[in-house]
């Protein structure tokens, strides 16, 4: 297993990855060359279309002239010099799990869609792993495990794809003992279109004496739409020795424990409803030190709305990690001493493959609608945050059993990160949560976006409304992308929603952004900034 940490992030070898940044300009006859141009384009009149003008979240129904599916960094590049030649506008798309309307907004003319990028494959002369930004995080588990033996630390829906997911910095169930997907980010090719209008493919490596090392940078965190239109990434862990795949990423744990656990609302009062969280903080405050047997447990604690009748605790551990059945029972007291002993739904040893699809944490039906903001904890729960918790799950205006908070545990490995060594700058926190609702009725969409306002507003109202850094709470994830952070009417702390997602990173994501999109070809409404 390779953990990364503060002195090792840029250990990459140079003369490994150095030789491969590079930027090459594709020419305006781009379009002529052998293979380019024949790759897959759906219009309005496709009989595809009305499907796939629209991405999972179905709030968001997109209308472009055009939907391309390039197969590689050449076909990118034709089609957006085809885009620019029409005076479209374009937005990128992978995996189409946007929160916002970020590529289906009426503005959005033409769609590049890097669904048909899905290759996983082992590259010898980068010595790393070639991940397509098409590829879906279920397909990127199961080629890299049957082949080679390891596996990605990335997120837990299997049908989120890497292109947005990596761009976003993304987590999964082994962030505590692996750390993020973009601390094992070794390259990145995108293809972006310079001052002069020329388009260029570039390469951007971690090596820091690379040239194109902000791109890199960049899309360690830096969201998507931002800089161009990333194809794929290399995937090798710092620190990782040797030419052999085999040591290139980690190995996954063999086995895992699976388990869920469950209270009924009807048992749960405003005491222990209270004495739930600040026991859920407690066991995070004093469990999160990397490279710990605890280390090796996350959980999804899910305070659904009391329409739904249950809060649920859904807890996997690496089976491996010293007295692992002992972590788990004793993560499971700790969250119910002073609540009741809850309701145990499931409790199974699993192979670390078919955890994979655990319907514990693979994520909402994608034929659904859904609403969601984001904060991280540095620390146990606020008086302010667990009162506006309460209200919220018992706000008897909205009876939708699909409104919750969704918890996460965080931290560990996550931790050992500078907080500039990529564009993600939350590296002290040790809890993870969305306020969402997930629900089918057009009719809904009000009432669930003001119950998720409601909230959020309330959670952190001493703050404007926003966990604001501070000792309590550091911000946003950028991938849980939230235009109301920058409505004064429900943001009054004075931050942009890109100082909460990026803080001190802003600045260098700027300049990363007018090196790479200076012309503000891809945009939407979070996008950064010229620098």
């Amino acid at each position: 297993m390779t953990t990364p940490t503060r002195r090792s992030l840029l250990g990459m070898g140079g003369a490994v990855l150095g030789a491969f940044a590079a930027t090459s300009i594709v020419p305006q006859s781009a379009s002529a060359a052998p293979g380019v141009g024949d790759y897959r384009v759906v219009t309005r009149s496709s009989e595809q279309f009305e499907d796939l003008r629209q991405g999972t979240n179905l709030r968001w129904r997109g209308n472009p002239e055009r939907l391309a599916f390039p197969r590689g960094a050449d076909e990118v590049a034709a089609e957006i010099r085809t885009v620019l030649d029409r005076g479209l506008r374009p937005a990128v798309r992978s995996g189409g799990h946007c929160y916002e309307d970020f590529t289906t907004h009426g503005g959005i003319t033409a769609v590049i869609d890097t669904s048909a990028m899905n290759q996983v494959r082992w590259d010898p002369e980068m010595k790393a792993f070639e991940v397509g930004a098409g590829a879906q995080l279920g397909v990127v588990y199961q080629l890299l495990y049957k082949q080679w033996g390891v596996y990605l630390p990335a997120g837990n829906c299997p049908t989120v794809a890497a292109g947005g997911h990596i761009a976003g910095g993304g987590y999964g169930s082994m962030n505590r003992r692996d750390g993020l997907v973009v601390d094992h980010l070794a390259a990145v090719e995108a293809v972006h279109v310079k001052e002069d209008g020329t388009v260029a493919v570039s390469v951007g490596t971690s090596d820091p004496d690379d040239p194109n090392h902000d791109l890199w940078w960049a899309y360690t965190g830096g969201g998507g739409g931002n800089f161009g239109v990333a194809t794929r990434y290399w995937m090798r862990s710092p620190g990782a020795d040797g030419a052999s795949p085999r040591e290139a990423l980690p190995a996954p744990p063999k086995k895992v424990l699976v388990n869920s656990v469950a209270w009924d609302w009807d048992g749960i009062d405003e005491s222990s409803f209270e004495r739930l969280l600040a026991n859920h903080g407690r066991w995070h405050e004093e469990n999160s030190e990397a490279g710990t047997p605890e280390a090796g447990l996350f959980s999804q604690l899910k305070l659904w709305h009391r329409s739904n009748g249950s809060i649920t605790v859904d807890t996997i551990v690496d089976a491996g990690v010293p007295d692992a059945e002992g972590v788990l029972r004793r993560y499971v007291e700790a969250l119910s001493e002073g609540v009741g002993a809850p309701i145990e739904r499931e409790n199974r040893l699993v192979p670390w493959m078919q955890a994979t699809s655990w319907n514990g944490f693979t994520g909402p039906d994608s034929t659904r609608r859904f609403d969601g903001k984001s904060a991280y904890l540095r620390r146990a729960w606020t008086r302010e945050a667990v009162r506006g918790a309460w209200e919220g799950l018992n706000d008897t205006s909205l009876s939708n059993p699909g409104a919750l908070l969704m918890i996460a545990s965080y931290g560990g490995a996550v931790n050992t990160v500078d907080s500039d060594a990529t564009a993600v700058a939350q590296r002290d926190s040790i809890i993870k949560f969305q306020v969402v609702s997930i629900w089918d009725d057009p009719g809904d969409d009000a009432a669930n976006t003001a119950w998720t306002r409601a909230t959020y507003s309330a959670m952190f109202a001493s703050s404007g409304g926003v966990p604001a850094p501070s000792e309590d709470t550091d911000g946003c994830f950028v991938n849980y992308c939230d235009t109301d952070l920058d409505d004064p009417d429900w943001n009054t702390s004075g931050l942009s929603s890109l100082d909460l997602y990026y803080k001190g990173n802003l600045p260098r994501l700027q300049r990363a952004r007018a090196a790479y999109d200076p012309k503000e070809i891809f945009r939407h409404a979070q996008s950064l900034p010229l620098g």
